[in-house]
């Protein structure tokens, strides 16, 4: 036996390696994973949380898996930005304007991606719709409302029409002229500064599909100017947005719309410095400084358990 193997031979007995292990302590039963894995659908919330949720549209107490966020609210969250991805990549049909009616016009844009890499080419007419319009658009009218895609077609071809007629009618019941229907393509929202200064308006509106948020690819937005003319800022402007079926509906829009184009020509203003104080009877919560109720959210996927 070689002198190392003495030496292990010797370690063993002196640390009483030689004698047997002991039997292992016998194992515990381990119970069955539970049905359902945190977060359950409203247990494990926070009292904040359930009393904030019915007040916002914000994802509020949506709870965890560890460091994660449960499957649900996984789910929820990329099938909303499917709908925001859709609405921005959807492009406005080039004859959808002449098959509703609407004198079709079109920006300095030559494609989408230009459209929303150069903001800038959106806010003017191109030569042919700039020469298309002095030809037949009516001029010197007290109000010229435009249709346009902006950053969603969806909206425009789903609610931009149905608002036209509403804005349009409650216009003229205020003894308001209203100018020739038409629709832009490719349009950001200063658009409407060169078009009401072509036609003369005294105020311009522009209904054109906002920019998407999550799970809300549909929604308008307009933006009226009194006395519109190239070089306008938004500071001259006044808007209202999430105009859609599940926010403000078209016909009520239209009638608040009104009110503000009516109100602008009285007050020969807009923007900040138009007094929307006076209108409170006829706008409601839109006036007043209160926070209005938030629009319901809208659960696109379920998932069982």
């Amino acid at each position: 036996m070689s002198r190392t193997r003495q030496l292990v031979e010797e370690l063993r007995r002196q640390l009483g390696g030689a004698a047997p292990l002991p039997p292992p302590p016998p194992i515990p039963a381990i119970p069955e994973p539970p049905v359902r894995v945190f977060p359950r659908r409203d247990e494990g919330r926070s009292r904040y949380a359930r009393e904030a949720a019915p007040h916002t549209t914000a994802l509020v107490g949506i709870g965890h898996v560890g460091t994660r966020y449960s499957t649900d609210v996984v789910l929820q969250f990329q099938a909303e930005l499917a709908v925001a991805h859709h609405a921005v990549a959807t492009l406005l049909p080039e004859d959808w304007a002449e098959k509703n009616g609407m004198i079709p016009l079109k920006s300095r844009v030559t494609d989408h991606r230009e459209f929303l890499l150069r903001p800038d080419l959106g806010r003017r007419l191109d030569e042919e719709s700039l020469a298309r319009l002095r030809q037949v658009a009516r001029k010197d009218v007290d109000v010229q409302p435009i249709v346009a895609d902006g950053l969603s077609a969806v909206a425009c071809m789903q609610s931009g029409k149905a608002l036209l007629e509403a804005f349009t009618k409650e216009c003229e019941a205020r003894g308001l002229s209203v100018g020739t229907p038409m629709c832009a393509r490719f349009a950001r929202v200063w658009l409407e500064d060169e078009i009401g200064q072509e036609v003369r308006a005294k105020v311009a509106a522009i209904l054109l599909g906002e920019r998407p948020g999550l799970g809300t690819g549909d929604g308008l937005s307009a933006y009226l100017v009194f006395q519109p003319a190239v070089g306008r800022t938004d500071g001259d402007r006044n808007m209202m947005s999430n105009i859609h079926a599940r926010g403000t509906p078209p016909p009520v829009a239209g009638h608040r719309l009104a009110v503000l184009a009516k109100a602008m020509i009285d007050q020969r203003t807009s923007g900040v410095t138009l007094d929307l104080g006076k209108l409170t009877a006829e706008l409601g919560e839109a006036a007043s400084r209160h926070p209005r109720a938030p629009q319901e959210r809208v659960r696109l996927v379920e998932v069982p358990g």
